[in-house]
């Protein structure tokens, strides 16, 4: 056996291990998801105390329902991307803090919004205090509206600018603190992609419809359904992240 032969062996074991892993980890992955969905679909318990939890500290468990579904959404990205779930620089702990931080942010502008847009209805006389559902769709539709023309621009810039200062100062804790220049941050912006697929396509072919959703739900499980949501804009900026 040559050289050759044993260093592609090597890589063919190499590569055998690692496939093996990542199978292991998706299964785990898998596991953990469906657990989590058959604890609240089973325990009314767990829904209910999770409730009580949601309206008592609605703040921090936005915090916490962003930085961990958000996150997941990100890592999930890289996983049907790259193949992997974590990678050096990846900046779980930033990106995971930025998300809850984000979290915040979304629930303060639902509390903004709905009331506020409801009012401009009114005003308008565009809207009744009819609960008749065609009303109610009209009502949500508008929230989602507005709440997605000028908020998520904003919030989607924001969340790329913090993208790349993670990715620049090596994924720390440490590096997210440190000096940030936002009109540098703002000039590595891909804005052809931003502008063409995530403002153009994603805001009102998915999300300007999956808010109209949201704000048709109660008002104690529309944060809960946004943060799920959060999962599918975490794999949305990332891909967009890919593209050229």
């Amino acid at each position: 056996m040559d050289k050759s032969d044993i260093v592609s062996a090597g890589c063919n074991l190499n590569c055998s291990t690692s496939a093996n892993r990542n199978k292991y980890s998706d299964l785990l992955t898998v596991a953990i998801v469906a657990s989590i969905i058959a604890l609240f679909a089973i325990s009314p318990v767990a829904r209910d105390s999770f409730g009580a939890i949601n309206r008592s500290h609605g703040m921090i468990m936005s915090f916490i329902k962003f930085a961990i579904l958000a996150t997941f959404g990100e890592v999930l990205a890289l996983r049907l991307t790259e193949r992997v779930y974590l990678k050096p620089g990846f900046g779980l702990l930033p990106k995971a803090f930025v998300w809850g931080l984000l979290g915040i942010v979304i629930k303060s502008m639902f509390v903004i919004y709905a009331p506020g847009v409801k009012a401009l209805l009114g005003y308008l006389d565009l809207a009744t205090a009819s609960t008749s559902f065609p009303i109610r769709i009209f009502v949500a539709f508008s929230i989602s509206l507005l709440n997605n023309i000028f908020f998520a621009p904003v919030l989607m810039t924001l969340h790329k600018m913090s993208d790349i200062h993670i990715a620049t100062t090596g994924g720390t804790m440490s590096g997210l603190f440190s000096s940030i220049n936002c009109a540098d941050l703002l000039k590595k912006i891909n804005w052809d992609v931003m502008w063409g697929f995530v403002f153009k396509k994603t805001i009102p072919f998915f999300w300007i419809p999956a808010h109209t959703i949201t704000f048709l739900l109660p008002t104690d499980m529309q944060i809960g359904f946004a943060a799920i949501l959060g999962v599918a804009l975490g794999v949305i900026l990332a891909f967009a992240g890919t593209k050229k």
